[in-house]
């Protein structure tokens, strides 16, 4: 089997920044805190002997910056892979705004929709079913060319929720949100299909 660990980047704020939210339009670094993060990934699967054969990112600095570092232990050079279709979604009139003025504007309920069930509120960019999509061509793909292989993918909440709706079955109680600097395993069958081993996993 093909093993996928699909981790978040790191944060891009610290302690008393105003904190709002980021999208695919809005290519923030790291924060002092989200490069700690990354190091400590980076020394977290070195201590666990996770050894990946093959890297994939975001366009996005903050995601490039996290792979990178977390693959710095790496006994051997991992190839980093750029895929646009991991970029973060993009929060039309919410981009970059402070999280209680897109709460404001969107409602709790509009807010629930989208944290329980990946359903957008009316303003972002994303097509929940095209993204379903990508994740499991993405899959099946890597499944076929990376047989028996461990992946690394680097991505942003918005698009890592999407790879448990591309699961059969995700079980109940799940929560789609994927925290900062924290990672799912998947096992990929040899027809591609995920099977979820981990999720919101933190060193």
């Amino acid at each position: 089997m093909t093993r996928v660990y699909i981790l978040r980047h790191g944060n891009t704020f610290d302690k008393g920044d105003v904190v709002t939210r980021v999208g695919g339009r809005t290519d923030l670094p790291l924060s002092v805190s989200g490069l700690d993060q990354a190091e400590k990934l980076s020394e977290y699967f070195c201590d666990l002997g996770v050894t990946f054969d093959m890297a994939f990112c975001s366009p996005l600095r903050r995601t490039k910056q996290t792979a990178q570092i977390a693959l710095k232990t790496q006994t051997e050079k991992v190839d980093l892979q750029v895929l646009p279709f991991l970029v973060e979604i993009d929060y039309g009139p919410d981009e970059n705004k402070p999280e209680e003025e897109v709460l404001a504007r969107i409602g709790d309920e509009a807010l629930r929709a989208w944290e329980e069930e990946c359903t957008p509120p009316d303003g972002w960019h994303i097509d929940p079913p095209a993204v379903i999509g990508r994740w499991q061509e993405f899959f099946a793909s890597v499944s076929k060319k990376y047989s028996g292989k461990t992946l690394l993918v680097v991505t942003s909440n918005g698009i890592a929720r999407f790879a448990l709706k591309a699961l059969a079955d995700r079980g109940a109680g799940a929560s789609l949100k994927l925290k900062t600097a924290a990672y799912g395993v998947f096992d990929l069958t040899e027809e591609g299909h995920p099977l979820m081993l981990s999720w919101n996993v933190r060193p």
